[in-house]
């Protein structure tokens, strides 16, 4: 429902900033029980009053804030570290410089502060708590990976020897090799080679859709890319999946830089934007507003769907296989705008169609057949904002004129997009329409943030006006 897989997809930048923000509240929450609790009795914990009136009423709430703030200062990576040199070298490290400029400020501001032997006692119950919370999200990176949320479905590209060579390493439990595809495959004994990787075995042949598809794909590693790969590369190439070269020859990391099983260099072929914490700010957007819309929406479906029983009986919903992140199919919600009966998935609605009913044309016109979308978002099978998802027999037959067709699916498809608050709603009757709606998506791809899809939001009450649906 929240795409966390996605999220943690490229690195755990979402799962630290969560963790250093637990910990800065923590802070707060246990000296306000610290100072009550070292005076008063435990019913005395409700007393907000003797906390505010205390020496530490300023130092703690100046304290958590610090903490928070250095957090960013003080992280120079984007991977979650374990070990208890990570606790020394970051909780350590930061709460003391949060104690200094704590001081420093209170120094400045002028105000009083009693400097005892509590304060000792305090500065060792949030040494405790933040060693505790270490271990509490320690404890939960490794549920979250056990249980599928984090790790990374990884599928090989190479030689029979690259992959053979790649597995033989040992990399984090996060990554996992769901599948490879093996391009010397032809010329050797596969029934030898299924006995030695446990896992699905494809050809340079077989269809990448279908296998990114099925084997939930995250990213494509390319081992060793060369000329000799070229076919292969630009077929995955036309679809939306992350994308690194693995470069074989092993690396000093002199530099600090990451290395894959801490040897092996590598550089991105594709990369997705849609990752991290933008991402995760983006979901709790579309959830939030998908909500707000569909109750504010309910009793315009509910209208229509009145009208619809009337003019042609049921069914008022029905639902559409489309095309969703990463090639992923899902079941799209419309409101039906056509007549009840059997119609070509490959034939787009038109301004004069015969099948429309008669409230139809209006539904069409203002999009209201696309309100019921707002529970695929809440559902995280869309966003509010992404390219718009077509019928997947659609996506299959305009890749055949555009390589670069599947590759809008490098985010959750959208209730509206780029494409559409720049005019480009309804039917695409023309392929040379659709090129124009593909090109404004990939552009919507390689800028979005989350400043564009507010101003996106916005502008799709006014398009919705403007630019006339079919």
């Amino acid at each position: 429902m929240f795409r966390l897989e996605k999220v943690f997809q490229n690195d755990d930048s979402g799962y630290i900033l969560f963790s250093n923000f637990s910990k800065s509240v923590l802070l707060l929450i246990f000296s306000y029980i610290y100072v009550i609790l070292s005076d008063n009795s435990i019913y005395d914990l409700n007393n907000y009053q003797i906390f505010k009136n205390s020496n530490y009423f300023l130092y703690s709430i100046l304290l958590s804030i610090n903490y928070f703030i250095f957090s960013f200062y003080l992280k120079n990576r984007k991977e979650y570290r374990k070990n208890f040199i990570s606790f020394l070298k970051e909780d350590l490290l930061n709460i003391f410089i949060s104690i200094t400029l704590s001081f420093a400020i209170i120094f400045v501001l002028k105000i009083n502060f009693l400097l005892e032997l509590k304060f000792i006692y305090l500065l060792i119950t949030h040494i405790i708590i933040l060693f505790l919370t270490k271990l509490y999200f320690n404890s939960l990176y490794k549920k979250l990976i056990d249980r599928n949320i984090i790790q990374k479905n990884v599928m090989l590209v190479g030689s029979y020897e690259e992959i053979k060579k790649i597995l033989s390493e040992k990399f984090e439990k996060i990554l996992i090799f769901k599948c490879c595809l093996i391009t010397d495959l032809k010329n050797l004994n596969l029934k030898l080679i299924k006995s030695e990787i446990k896992f699905p075995i494809f050809n340079e042949n077989d269809d990448i859709r279908s296998i990114l598809e099925y084997h939930s794909l995250g990213q494509i590693w390319i081992l060793n890319g060369d000329q000799k790969k070229n076919s292969v590369i630009k077929k995955i190439f036309r679809y939306s999946v992350d994308t690194l070269n693995i470069k074989l020859d092993e690396s000093l990391n002199i530099t600090g830089k990451k290395l894959l099983a801490n040897k092996y260099d590598f550089e991105i072929y594709e990369m997705s934007r849609f990752y991290g914490v933008n991402l995760f700010l983006k979901i709790l957007i579309d959830k939030f507003l998908s909500l707000i819309f569909l109750i504010l929406a309910s009793p315009i479906i509910l209208f229509f769907s009145v009208l619809i029983y009337i003019e042609d009986g049921l069914p008022i919903l029905f639902t559409q296989n489309r095309t969703g992140w990463d090639g992923r199919r899902f079941k799209v919600f419309k409101i039906r705008s056509l007549l009840n009966k059997k119609y070509d998935p490959l034939q787009q609605v038109t301004t004069d169609d015969q099948r429309k009913l008669k409230v139809g044309k209006f539904i069409r016109r203002y999009s209201i057949d696309e309100l019921p979308q707002l529970i695929n978002v809440l559902k995280g099978e869309m966003s509010l904002v992404g390219p718009r998802p077509h019928p997947v027999s659609l996506d299959l037959n305009y890749s055949s004129f555009y390589d670069a067709f599947l590759t809008r699916y490098r985010c959750n498809p959208g209730l509206t997009g780029w494409a559409q608050v720049n005019g480009l709603r309804g039917a695409t009757p023309k392929p040379e329409i659709m090129k124009r709606r593909m090109n404004y998506d990939l552009w919507y791809l390689n800028n979005w943030t989350i400043w564009l899809d507010i101003y996106i939001i916005i502008k799709t009450f006014y398009a919705i006006i403007k630019y006339k649906g079919d």
